[in-house]
C-alpha cells in the first residue's frame, strides 16, 4: 500500500492540507480531503465510478484518457479502500 496517495482516490498527498479529516477533526493520513470528511466518505462510489470521476482530472495532468484509464484499474484495487 502507497501511504503517500490517497487510499481512495490515488491522488498524491503532497502536503498536510490536502489530507481529510477524522470525525474529531483530526487530520486523517489515508485519504484527501475531496474523498474523506468528518471521519466519513464524501460520496457513495462505486471503485469504477471513482475511476471515471478521475479520469478528467489525469487528463488534465497530461495523460492519454486510455492510459489514464489503465493505470488507475490497476492502482485502485491496491487501495485501502477498495481492496477485497
Amino acid at each position: 500500500m502507497n501511504k503517500d496517495l490517497c487510499q481512495s482516490c490515488g491522488m498524491p498527498l503532497s502536503n498536510e492540507n490536502l489530507l481529510g479529516t477524522n470525525e474529531d477533526g483530526s487530520k486523517n493520513s489515508d485519504y484527501c480531503i475531496y474523498c474523506f470528511k468528518n471521519g466519513d466518505f464524501t460520496g457513495d462510489a462505486t471503485m469504477e465510478e471513482m475511476i471515471e470521476i478521475c479520469v478528467p482530472h489525469m487528463v488534465k495532468q497530461g495523460f492519454k484518457e486510455k492510459e489514464a484509464r489503465e493505470m488507475m484499474n490497476t492502482l485502485f484495487p491496491t487501495l485501502k479502500r477498495w481492496a477485497k
